[in-house]
C-alpha cells in the first residue's frame, strides 16, 4: 500500500517535518529502531538519567508537529522518546509483516527493548492516547503512568467510526487550504491561533491532509476493552480532555470514564489539539502528574 499519494507530496511532507523539528529549540537525536514490523523512527531529547517518557502522536500526524510546543519544557524533566507511528506520516518505514499481522504491544516492546528501557511513563494524543492506555493494560509492569490527551475509551467500533466521520467530513475529502483551516477550526477551541501563527505547522498539516494516505494506518486497530480490564487503569491512567473536543468530550465518553472510576480532567478552552492549544497548561499537568 502506498503511504503517499505522490512522490512530490511526500517530499513536501518530509521537508516541512524537518523544518518543524529544527524549530523545537532543543537538542535532539533521531534514531531508527529495527522492530518486528519495520524501521521505527524516534526522536530522543533530554538526559538519559531522568525518568523516561514515551510520546505517541495521533493517526494523521507525526512527532515533529505533535510535540513542537511541549518538547522543550518536558525535556527539562524527562528523558523523551517521541515515536513516529509505523505506517504513519513520519519517518518510520513499515515492512511486509506490518501489513500482515501488526500487534501494537509487540511493536512497543521492540522499541523499549532496543533502548534498554524496562519501565516508562507514556503520554499520547488522540490515537496516541489509546496506545498509552492500551500498552498500560497489556504490559502493566512496564508502565508507571499513562497520560491520555484528547483520549476516550469507546464502547464499540461504531462509536469510533461515527465520531470520526462527524469530525473530519466533509473537509478531509476535499483537502484544499481553505478546508484545512476550516477543519482545524472545527477540531479546535478558541485558541486556534496557535496554528495560524505558525506558517510551517499549518502548511505541514495541509500537506498531510492532501498527500498522506490514511489507510496505511489501518493496521493500528482499536480494541474495545471491558470494564474489568479498565479497572487496572484507576491507579496509573489519567485522561485530559478538551472542553471543546467533539471527539472525546461527549456524554457517553465521559460516562464511561466515570462508571469505571477513572481519573480525568476537562481542560478549559481546548479542543482536540489540546497540547497545541493549551501547551503551557498541558506541560504543567504532565509534569505534575509524573513527578
Amino acid at each position: 500500500m502506498k503511504r503517499y499519494k505522490s512522490l512530490s507530496g511526500r517530499q513536501l511532507i518530509v521537508d516541512t517535518y524537518d523544518m518543524l523539528l529544527n524549530s523545537w529549540d532543543s537538542d535532539f537525536e533521531e534514531k531508527d529502531i529495527e522492530t518486528t514490523y519495520g524501521l521505527t523512527h524516534v526522536i530522543i531529547v533530554g538526559d538519559r538519567q531522568k525518568p523516561s517518557l514515551l510520546l505517541f502522536h495521533g493517526t494523521a500526524d507525526n512527532s515533529a508537529m505533535m510535540w513542537i510546543y511541549n518538547i522543550k519544557e518536558l525535556s527539562q524533566k524527562f528523558y523523551i522518546i517521541a515515536v513516529d507511528a509505523i505506517g504513519g506520516s513520519g519517518k518510520s518505514e513499515p515492512n511486509e509483516e506490518y501489513f500482515k499481522s501488526f500487534n501494537q504491544a509487540i511493536w512497543i516492546d521492540d522499541i523499549l527493548n532496543s533502548l534498554e528501557i524496562h519501565t516508562t511513563n507514556i503520554c499520547g494524543v488522540s490515537y496516541g492516547a489509546y496506545l498509552s492506555y492500551y500498552y498500560a493494560l497489556k504490559r502493566p509492569n512496564k508502565v508507571t503512568k499513562a497520560i491520555c490527551l484528547a483520549g476516550r475509551i469507546p464502547t464499540s467500533q461504531f462509536e469510533i467510526f461515527s465520531k470520526m466521520m462527524a469530525a473530519f467530513l466533509p473537509e478531509a475529502l476535499f483537502p484544499t487550504e481553505k478546508n484545512c483551516r476550516k477543519l482545524l477550526k472545527k477540531l479546535s477551541g478558541p485558541n486556534f491561533s496557535k496554528f495560524e501563527e505558525n506558517d510551517v505547522l499549518i502548511k505541514h498539516w495541509f500537506y498531510l491532509l492532501k498527500y498522506f494516505n490514511n489507510r496505511s494506518m489501518m493496521q493500528h486497530k482499536i480494541e474495545i476493552h471491558s470494564d474489568l480490564e479498565l479497572s487496572q487503569l484507576r491507579e496509573k491512567g489519567v485522561f485530559l480532555i478538551g472542553e471543546y473536543d467533539r471527539l472525546t468530550n461527549y456524554p457517553k465518553a465521559i460516562k464511561r470514564l466515570e462508571d469505571n472510576k477513572l481519573n480525568y480532567k476537562v481542560i478549559k478552552d481546548a479542543g482536540h489539539a489540546i497540547n497545541h492549544e493549551q501547551a503551557e497548561l498541558i506541560n504543567e499537568e504532565i509534569s505534575r502528574l509524573l513527578t
